[in-house]
């Protein structure tokens, strides 16, 4: 199907083409994302090139999608319009945490109940298979929210949401190619494409940073496409041989370093009697780098630990959530006590916080 690797391609173009405009406007008018706090970068920086990203998705989709299956998908455009809105304006002038979290549940909103866009089984998880409407559209909207902030949380370090969002989209991606479903195969390679030009500019050292621009937007959309996957995996019959019995587990693997990330801080900060967004430098990539891994070394152990999550469910595809869900969680959580572990026998007193920042 030659939609796809032209998708990847023209948005690839249009985002290499339009950064450096992005970098000279910005430069030029003094938007930049400025060192200092706990921020790990040390010069001043362009941030927003989630334009680019924004710009390449949306190109490469309009162009590639057939006109029935834009008509068919034109809430979740408009979604993901709305996503990146709220991230411009929040870059440009930061907005209140109500006022950003109003834009993302309008975006959600639309999604859920005009694209009827939403979780509908839990796959016999604790007995529940078909879900009721309303706990499936809470379900859903809370299912949106976690995903979308996530991976605005882990946006961290130069190329980090860049590359695990990458990951992601390349098997949603083929999955949704693989049950020919163009118009979602179409968007995710979009997305691809767009990112691959875009880490071309924010690898370290990083001349741009995609800002909540972009973390918005690509978190949205890794939302609907885990929504998508694990409602369209249920759906479709058992003798199909790239069909996860354990549906719910397998989306959470494929974004798994986000998501765990974000819950391991706000169990940490709260342990310790601390609100739940209260910033600190407990990420894991802070952690890694405890450890002397430079930059770009503690983005590729994450990203290849963020495969081996996704080479797990795979050997484990033919398994139920009740099954795949608790191996995904206990690995997850030996390999947190593990990179504790180290970090305990490396550094037993406590390491002074001016050391480390966090961008």
């Amino acid at each position: 199907m030659y939609r796809i690797p032209a998708a990847i391609a023209t948005s690839l173009l249009v985002s290499f083409l339009l950064i450096p405009i992005i970098i000279k406007v910005f430069k030029k008018r003094g938007l930049f994302d400025e060192p200092g706090g706990r921020k790990i970068h040390k010069k001043q920086t362009p941030t927003m090139g989630g334009i680019a990203i924004f710009a390449g998705m949306g190109i490469g989709s309009v162009i590639w999608i057939s006109l029935d299956g834009l008509a068919g998908f034109k809430y979740l455009f408009g979604a993901v319009f709305i996503s990146f809105i709220t991230g411009l304006r929040d870059d440009l002038i930061p907005l209140r945490p109500m006022h950003k979290l109003l834009g993302q549940l309008i975006a959600a909103g639309m999604v859920i109940l005009l694209e009827d866009i939403r979780l509908r089984s839990l796959y016999g998880l604790f007995g529940i298979y078909e879900i009721p409407w309303l706990l499936s559209v809470m379900l859903t909207l809370f299912t949106i929210i976690v995903i979308t902030n996530s991976f605005n949380l882990i946006d961290g370090l130069d190329g980090l949401a860049g590359t695990l969002s990458l990951i992601a989209f390349l098997f949603f991606g083929v999955w949704f190619y693989l049950h020919d479903q163009q118009v979602m195969a179409i968007i995710m390679a979009s997305l691809v494409g767009a990112l691959i030009g875009f880490l071309m500019f924010n690898w370290e050292p990083s001349k741009i940073f995609m800002g909540d621009t972009g973390a918005l937007v690509i978190g949205f959309v890794m939302a609907i496409a885990a929504i998508y996957f694990i409602d369209s995996n249920y759906s479709q019959p058992d003798s199909d041989p790239y069909k996860f019995a354990g549906g719910i587990g397998t989306a959470i693997a494929v974004i798994i370093m986000p998501l765990f990330d974000t819950l391991r801080v706000f169990i940490s900060r709260t342990l310790r009697g601390q609100s739940p967004f209260s910033p600190d430098k407990t990420h894991i990539h802070h952690l890694i780098m405890r450890m002397g891994t430079d930059h770009a070394s503690t983005v590729i152990i994450m990203d290849v630990v963020n495969l081996l999550f996704i080479g797990l469910v795979i050997l484990l595809s033919a398994y139920s959530d009740m099954f795949v869900l608790p191996a995904v969680v206990i690995f997850a959580v030996l390999l947190s006590l593990l990179l504790d572990f180290i970090l305990a026998r490396r550094f037993p007193k406590k390491i002074p916080a001016k050391k480390f920042r966090k961008r």
